[in-house]
């Protein structure tokens, strides 16, 4: 088991690897929400503490890199059913699990490497990131891209193409990023779209990378954890339960 999830981990890291324009979007997307986005709203916005938007945004915008990377992670599910690769998976003497695990893995540890180019804008926005800050902000961004991966995989299991993928990632990831408090604060929100915000895992794991990187939270530490790894879990168990009745 544990060879055949590295070698779907090592597998999808070389298709990373190779395409060298996904990495390089990976950092032109935060560049412009952070240093046009932040720049040209924070004359408007008053932040939690005085602070200004581009530094507001610096957390949330670390969270929207390792959502779109995690979740669209699930696409290459449908790209191997396309070409028949994921039929000689299913048909190899290995678990089910094993398939799981190593496709959440392989999207987490590509959603890292991107997340962790966007730390180096930090220093730029005069955001100070110790070695203690990196360790915990890279550990939670790990639980939230293996939340999100296994989010992807759940609803790319039943998936038979790449248009019917797409349609229902649109209604999932945009508002997951908007209701998320990424790119505004949560506290002065109506009462209905709060509600909507405490059913967004993502909200969770943006609040305590804010509160890990600028120091304060909305929700408690340990609540943001308990609920992004309880995600993480009943998501995993569930893509398994539907790669189990693959055909």
């Amino acid at each position: 088991m544990i060879r055949a999830v590295y070698v779907i981990w090592l597998r999808e890291l070389i298709r990373f690897w190779r395409e060298r324009a996904r990495i390089l979007t990976s950092l032109l997307q935060p560049a412009v929400w952070l240093f046009i986005m932040g720049k040209g709203l924070g004359a408007s916005f008053s932040g939690p503490m005085g602070i200004d938007y581009a530094r507001f945004m610096f957390p949330g915008v670390i969270g929207m890199t390792v959502l779109f990377t995690s979740i669209f992670s699930g696409m290459s599910i449908i790209w191997d059913r396309e070409f028949g690769f994921l039929k000689e998976i299913l048909v190899a003497p290995v678990s089910r699990l094993s398939v799981v695990i190593g496709k959440a893995l392989s999207g987490s540890t590509t959603a890292i490497l991107q997340g962790s180019l966007v730390m180096l804008f930090g220093p730029i926005l005069g955001i100070k990131l110790s070695f203690w800050v990196v360790g915990q902000v890279i550990g939670i961004m790990f639980l939230i891209a293996l939340a999100l991966s296994s989010i992807g995989i759940l609803i790319a299991a039943r998936m038979e193409s790449f248009q019917s993928f797409q349609l229902i990632m649109n209604f999932v990831v945009m508002p997951m990023f908007f209701l998320s408090g990424a790119a505004f604060p949560l506290g002065n929100l109506p009462l209905w779209m709060k509600s909507l915000v405490t059913i967004d895992p993502l909200a969770y794991g943006v609040d305590a990378l804010k509160g890990v990187i600028l120091g304060f939270n909305e929700f408690p530490l340990v609540l943001d954890l308990t609920v992004v790894t309880a995600t993480m879990l009943v998501a995993m168990v569930g893509a398994m339960v539907l790669f189990n009745r693959e055909g």
